[in-house]
């Protein structure tokens, strides 16, 4: 199991002082929230991505990149990347440079995001969404797994012999989770491709997401990428957390009760008791926690929802504290007690690089003479030969 914490970047004002953080102040404490995620012995950063206030993480890789340069072991990824509305020419080369300069520490989630009004601001169609996210994944998939590629799709320009660069690291490409809160075209693309799931288990009942998860299982099993209950889970949580249950339920009140995402509707009791969100002790918060796998199955991934609201720095910090001082190592203990041989766990670059190569030499791509288009000295790279055609679009098309 990975354990860890997303942000969704939100800058919103502190109910309880009145204080409404500059987006400097709050980008800078954010990358202090992630260094101390490290600190506590967390696994996972994830950032997600979103181009209108009151968010601010435009660039996703641009951040973990710098992350990634202040910490040693914290697994970076995404909580999500949009699929629909960024080139993935764009993604496949900002991800696999990210893998680079992690040292491998790099993963992706990608999904459609919440925002509609995205769509247009980068020149899409909403109603186009979900074959937006097919094609361009397909697209993406292929630009990390083939060194020449001839495209041709319906939503965005052709390509003739072209090479996304850097390769990615070791010649294998960042593992790709696919989320989703309500979408079950996600779940099936994820499992057509043997990749992980990961369902923001946030807002709604917990039926609810298992019918998703469900359903991805099911389909994973049928594209034989194994059984079911090895498809790789990731869920999103949230918690705040004090020694005392009471002093947690009063001081995160206010911060419930004004958040944008859900203040002004259910009470912090009511939606505590639908949804997972758990405010209270360290033990509280471990129960609830470690009965997911009753619900959805044993899974890989855990990620909690830690900073937002306008929680203060300090408060945010001492979440983390408990976290992982007091709550993810029962987890831990817990959720591996009974666990089946045959359930994987969560990939790493390491596991990949091995379930490719084995004990063989992995391959470094080394270009060879080349005029950067792909027509002299027979391909981009030393060792793989251009497919045939290529760089005159002379070869088979292939589209999704």
């Amino acid at each position: 199991m990975q354990f860890g914490i997303f942000t969704v970047t939100d800058v919103t004002q502190d109910p309880t002082t009145g204080h409404t953080p500059s987006e400097a102040e709050r980008i800078k404490n954010t990358l202090t929230i992630a260094k101390h995620a490290e600190e506590v012995g967390l696994d996972v950063f994830a950032i997600g991505e979103h181009h209108n206030p009151p968010f601010w993480s435009s660039s996703p890789s641009t951040t973990l990149a710098y992350i990634a340069g202040q910490t040693e072991r914290l697994i970076l990824s995404t909580s999500t990347t949009l699929i629909t509305t960024n080139d993935p020419v764009k993604i496949a080369e900002d991800f696999a440079m990210l893998q680079h300069v992690s040292g491998g520490r790099a993963d992706i989630m990608l999904g459609r995001g919440n925002t509609g009004p995205v769509y247009p601001w980068f020149g899409k169609d909403i109603r186009q969404g979900l074959p937006l996210a097919v094609e361009n994944y397909a697209l993406l998939h292929k630009l990390w797994r083939e060194d020449v590629v001839d495209w041709d799709g319906k939503f965005r320009t052709p390509l003739q012999g072209f090479t996304s660069t850097p390769r990615p690291l070791d010649d294998v490409p960042p593992f790709v989770w696919h989320g989703s809160i309500r979408t079950p075209e996600i779940a099936e693309q994820a499992a057509f491709y043997g990749d992980g799931f990961f369902a923001n288990n946030i807002f709604w009942p917990k039926e609810h997401y298992q019918r998703l998860i469900h359903l991805y299982r099911q389909r994973f099993a049928h594209y034989g990428h194994g059984t079911a209950e090895q498809a790789i889970v990731g869920l999103g949580g949230q918690a705040f957390i004090r020694p005392n249950s009471q002093d947690a339920v009063n001081e995160f009140r206010p911060y419930f009760d004004n958040a944008p995402v859900y203040g002004h509707g259910p009470s912090l009791e009511d939606f505590s008791e639908m949804t997972p969100l758990t405010v209270g002790s360290p033990q509280q918060v471990i129960d609830r926690y470690a009965a997911m796998r009753d619900t959805f199955g044993d899974y890989q991934r855990q990620l909690f929802l830690m900073d937002h609201a306008g929680l203060p720095l300090k408060t945010v910090l001492e979440q983390l504290d408990l976290l992982g001082g007091e709550v993810v190592p029962v987890l831990r203990r817990e959720l591996a007690k009974n666990r089946p041989a045959e359930v994987p766990d969560a990939p790493t670059h390491a596991s990949l690089v091995a379930a490719k190569y084995g004990d063989g030499p992995v391959r470094q791509p080394t270009p060879g003479a080349n005029r950067g288009d792909n027509l002299t000295a027979g391909g981009p790279y030393q060792d793989t030969p251009a497919p045939a055609g290529a760089a005159f679009g002379l070869g088979t098309p292939t589209g999704h």
